[in-house]
């Protein structure tokens, strides 16, 4: 039987998941096998630019803090597994997508995105979203548009009058 100093300390453990998937919009499955010590720094430095961490837990411990949120990932939780956490919704999810896309020995396997389980597809749209400034940007875009077309109508309608 395992002695109470380490079930308190899984416990905490457990408590300190339950947490985080709680205060994260944005949580990201993947697999890290293959990838070098350098390259899981480089992305966890690129993750915390963004508000967003990168730990790796025991799978019988995340499995207990999902089953207490109803959470249900069963099938993914199998093999050497890290987990990113994210207080922010699109930047973590964008940055994790891309770090995989150029290291092919990281595997994006499933997420959840605000409490929600969300497969690859998912992940994948939300990392085609544009960033803030760039939608903002696209709206800007689109307001001069009629700003133009309104200013050239005013000007066909003033040379008419002229005429």
């Amino acid at each position: 039987m395992a002695s109470t100093k380490v079930l308190d300390t899984k416990k905490a453990i457990v408590s300190e998941i339950t947490e985080k998937l709680k205060n994260s919009e944005a949580v990201i499955l993947f697999e890290y096998q293959g990838l070098t010590v350098s390259e899981v720094s480089e992305l966890r430095r690129m993750l915390r630019a963004n508000e967003a961490e990168v730990r790796v837990y025991k799978n019988t411990l995340l499995k207990r803090a999902l089953d207490d949120l109803n959470i249900s990932l069963d099938g993914f939780l199998e093999g050497p597994n890290a987990i990113m956490f994210g207080k922010n919704l699109l930047e973590p999810i964008k940055t994790v997508t891309q770090f995989a896309k150029d290291h092919d020995k990281m595997v994006i396997r499933v997420g959840i995105i605000n409490g929600a389980p969300a497969d690859l597809a998912v992940i994948n749209e939300y990392a085609s979203i544009p960033s803030y400034e760039g939608l903002l940007t696209m709206l800007a875009a689109g307001m001069m548009e009629h700003v133009r077309n309104l200013a050239i109508g005013l000007n066909l309608y003033a040379e008419k009058l002229e005429n």
